[in-house]
């Protein structure tokens, strides 16, 4: 079987370059035997870095990426500007196929213009979208997406929405037959605005997906769905709340092992889905933890097929 190659953004995110290599390390007892780490940035900052580590000199392959993207530029006019960033060389690499991942907790745009630009959406993906996890009393997670790649939706968006969140949730996170939830302000399938109203219609016919109707915010963190579908506006402003409740159940020194999974660091990043290849975004806060579980994200939906799923899927339409 081919190795599997995953190229990690070493200059991307707050806290690099100090966090992406450290998280590299934490990663490497947590990947498989087939899994290669593509280290994209400084070359001499990188093997500075790596010194304290005692690590053989091939535990990494190093692409030298001078140039780096920061987290205030716009995003196509820095890809065009800076073609040795990280994040334009990885995306080159991507694109080539000379890696099968990319993973960067740099700048959001730039990883989500890159991966539009180079490796493109799969035939028929009207929006190619950004999900995240939210933890479920039970144990489990819920899939939730958009997540704030596309403010504004159709409701023929929302519908795919729920395909690829449900090919998400079985492939990569286990799930059987997951069901699918439209978020909405009620139950009734008459309940909502003019959007979700629509996208009710649609999804209640569908043969792609299990849907189980409108659900409302209380259930979020419940076994009421397994993937939660609305816009990226609402998505977004979901996925800050959950942070804040981690963030305030930490500042009163609350311990809850529930709420512990609030965490950031333990999702490390979320994959842009219906992308013709895997790209992996992490949150520009991440420290060596949030790095090291991104990266094993992306080793995990490379290691998936996702991708290949989601085009046989759409293919088959």
């Amino acid at each position: 079987m081919a190795r599997v190659r995953i190229g990690i953004d070493i200059m991307g995110g707050d806290f690099a370059p100090e966090a992406t290599i450290d998280g590299s390390v934490l990663a490497l007892p947590h990947l498989a035997d087939k899994v290669d780490l593509v280290l994209i940035g400084d070359e001499s900052l990188i093997k500075s870095k790596l010194q304290k580590h005692n690590l053989q000199e091939d535990t990494f392959e190093i692409v030298h990426a001078p140039e780096n993207i920061e987290m205030g530029e716009h995003p196509t006019k820095a890809l065009i500007k800076k073609p040795n960033s990280s994040i334009a060389v990885g995306f080159h690499l991507l694109k080539k196929g000379k890696i099968d991942g990319f993973a960067s907790a740099g700048n959001t745009g730039a990883m989500f213009v890159g991966g539009y630009m180079s490796v493109k959406p799969i035939p028929g993906i009207l929006r190619p979208c950004i999900s995240s996890v939210l933890p479920k009393l039970d144990g489990g997670v819920n899939v939730i997406l958009d997540v704030g790649a596309n403010a504004d939706c159709k409701a023929d968006v929302l519908y795919q929405f729920g395909i690829l969140g449900s090919l998400f949730a079985e492939h990569v996170c286990g799930i059987t037959s997951p069901r699918v939830g439209l978020l909405n302000i009620g139950e009734e399938e008459t309940k909502g605005n003019m959007l979700t109203i629509a996208a009710h219609e649609l999804m209640s016919d569908s043969k792609d997906f299990n849907f189980c109707g409108n659900i409302e915010s209380r259930h979020l963190f419940d076994d009421k769905c397994d993937v939660i579908v609305c816009d990226g506006f609402s998505g977004n402003v979901i996925l800050k709340q959950a942070e804040s409740i981690y963030n305030l159940i930490e500042k009163r020194n609350i311990k809850d092992e529930y709420f512990n999974r609030f965490n950031y660091e333990n999702y490390g990043g979320t994959p842009i889905l219906g992308l013709n290849k895997t790209v992996v975004i992490g949150h520009g806060i991440s420290n060596k933890i949030a790095i090291k579980n991104m990266i094993v994200l992306t080793a995990d939906v490379v290691e998936a097929d996702l991708t290949t799923k989601i085009l046989n899927n759409f293919n088959n339409d």
